[in-house]
């Protein structure tokens, strides 16, 4: 491609490819509570849902627990968190959910502002929450990257810009605030105080971006990308690579 100075276009490719790179979890010598028990009988792990089959026994006499599914999910007080609904398994479970791919942009304008939105679904049992990082370069070529917003700015056209936010924004107008599934009685992940201002963008890889602090349900976090060039911007075929990485902590 014929390399060019701006005010003319400049063919810009972002390749959103959110993969997770690493999961470690190590577990020791995890301390578990599924058994009450007097000196005639003992529980198994308590219940309060249809369709259970452990049992409740003595020496003598077993029973079967059910009180329907009136309540399904987590709930959470100052101190503790309860889990409801079907019996669970006592292993700790982080499920992550990501819309990989590779995105093409197309061919920018000064005065245009190019964006991307990526989802990414996290929920952890058992642990004491999560972090989720974003790890990766800004687009780049021929060794010229983008410049990064690398404190929460407001996205200007003709400026060259790259950053993400996980917030609703208006200007432009892409992407949302954090989901939580079923409610946010059930759910508490919560995004990163230089991330979730709607309208302003920055990007240092490696950051936090959202966590959450004990065991969650489903949180669905929006991450919205934007890519302004200026008149100086070289002409050229850009791309960047990014990760979205979480890690469980305990």
């Amino acid at each position: 491609m014929q390399r060019r100075r701006f005010g003319q276009r400049v063919s810009v490719m972002l390749l959103a490819a959110f993969l997770l790179l690493g999961l470690n979890i190590n577990v020791t010598n995890p301390t578990l509570a599924v058994t009450s028990s007097s000196s005639n009988y003992q529980v198994t792990e308590t219940q309060f849902n249809a369709g259970s089959s452990l049992q409740s026994c003595s020496g003598q006499y077993c029973a079967k627990t059910s009180i329907g599914d009136t309540a399904v999910g987590e709930a959470e007080g100052s101190a503790v968190t309860a889990q409801f609904g079907p019996i669970t398994n006592s292993d700790p479970l982080l499920e992550v959910i990501v819309e990989a791919g590779e995105s093409n942009l197309g061919v920018l304008t000064t005065e245009t502002t190019a964006t991307k939105i990526t989802t990414v679904r996290i929920r952890n049992y058992l642990s004491g929450g999560y972090v989720l990082q974003i790890v990766g370069d800004p687009p780049k070529y021929n060794g010229h990257p983008l410049s990064t917003n690398t404190t929460p700015t407001a996205s200007t056209k003709g400026k060259e810009q790259f950053g993400i936010n996980l917030a609703a924004n208006t200007s432009p107008n892409i992407g949302a605030g954090p989901v939580q599934v079923p409610s946010e009685q059930t759910s508490f992940g919560v995004v990163a105080q230089d991330y979730r201002t709607a309208n302003l963008f920055m990007f240092n890889s490696g950051d936090v971006v959202a966590r959450s602090t004990t065991s969650s349900g489903q949180t669905d976090y929006t991450i919205s990308m934007i890519v302004n060039i200026s008149s100086a911007t070289p002409a050229g075929h850009y791309s960047g690579d990014f990760s979205a990485v979480v890690i469980p902590a305990y």
